[in-house]
């Protein structure tokens, strides 16, 4: 889109008047050309400088484009000046016609794991919402900062190649499509967007904490910049990997198609014999796959526990086991697979 064509779109002049600054314009292109969703959305507002930016691509694209948006903020309430600001990034949103909701955390909070727990209560209560409109898309702004960070979280911890490469553009949650259309934008420029727009944004002091695996990794990240790191060549490691999983994910789907059959009137999955003689990597996502299906689970069930029953299985030993709010047992040749009562 071009400075001359702008005056043809109904955008409110506040916003308007944002987007005829040439840097924002050639941000917005880019956006636009990547997002492609004409479908409604729900946008997950955080008043970090990434999701600001957020909110202002979305909300032009949006009214260009005439796709009905919603913006929610969440107030985790762990901390005392949350539910302030909060308020306050409702406001400035309100300020440039960006209508918002703030979504509560409710009821005791974690004292360990922190992170980890509030960002499944904040996706639980985005989740939440999309179904309560029934929308299907739901728009978060992690960048390309949060790209790299994931790889090296999921590498300390031992992940496998799929949790290397775990943070897509596009990933089916609960039959919710949860996108991520920042992935390819440096942080800078979103932090442009965001004080160019708003000239604001909520500095989170956790951000700083190094008791959290996420801060720790953004500084040993830092460090490796300091150092030489190239971000091409490690963006290129990434885009490599991802083609690796991919042809990995084509033979788990074949594998779960041809030799497994769901009993609509049971409620059972049965895996036959042939569904098991596929190499390790392949068996494992597969079943993984079909714990979660059955479950009903958001989260995956733990690794070493389907190793432990996938190892049962293959010295004929299993009898019944629980995994994933899932029963599993083994009559004859065939693998059961049930939800929990």
């Amino acid at each position: 889109m071009s400075p001359k064509n702008l005056n043809a779109i109904k955008i409110p002049k506040v916003l308007k008047e944002k987007l005829y600054n040439k840097k924002a314009l050639r941000l917005f292109n880019i956006f636009e050309k990547d997002f492609d969703i004409y479908d409604s959305f729900v946008v997950a507002v955080s008043g970090g400088p990434d999701s600001l930016a957020l909110a202002f691509l979305t909300k032009i694209y949006s009214i260009k484009n005439k796709v009905d948006c919603k913006y929610f903020i969440v107030d985790h309430k762990l901390r005392k000046e949350s539910t302030e600001e909060a308020k306050k990034v409702r406001k400035v949103l309100d300020n440039f016609n960006i209508k918002s909701k703030i979504l509560t955390w409710k009821g005791k909070k974690p004292k360990t794991n922190i992170q980890s727990l509030a960002r499944k209560k904040r996706y639980d209560l985005l989740f939440s919402q999309c179904k309560k409109l029934r929308i299907n898309n739901l728009v978060v702004g992690h960048h390309l900062d949060d790209l790299f960070e994931n790889f090296f979280i999921r590498m300390i911890r031992g992940s496998g190649l799929k949790g290397l490469v775990s943070l897509e553009k596009k990933t089916m949650v609960n039959k919710i499509n949860l996108l991520r259309p920042l992935l390819h934008f440096d942080k800078k420029d979103l932090e442009f967007i965001s004080n160019h727009v708003f000239n604001f944004f909520i500095e989170d002091p956790s951000n700083e904490d190094e008791k959290y695996t996420r801060i720790r990794t953004r500084k040993m990240i830092n460090e490796f910049k300091i150092n030489g790191m190239d971000k091409d060549k490690l963006f290129l490691t990434l885009k490599n990997l991802k083609k690796a999983n991919s042809s990995l994910s084509f033979y788990v789907e074949e594998n779960k198609k041809l030799n497994s059959f769901f009993h609509k009137e049971k409620k059972e999955l049965l895996l036959n014999k042939i569904f098991f003689n596929q190499p390790y990597e392949v068996l494992f996502r597969s079943i993984s796959d079909l714990i979660r299906f059955v479950g009903g689970k958001y989260n995956a069930a733990r690794g070493k526990k389907i190793d432990h029953i996938l190892e049962k299985i293959r010295q004929n030993r299993l009898k019944k086991a629980t995994i994933g709010g899932c029963v599993i047992k083994k009559v004859n040749e065939t693998v059961i697979i049930v939800k929990e009562c």
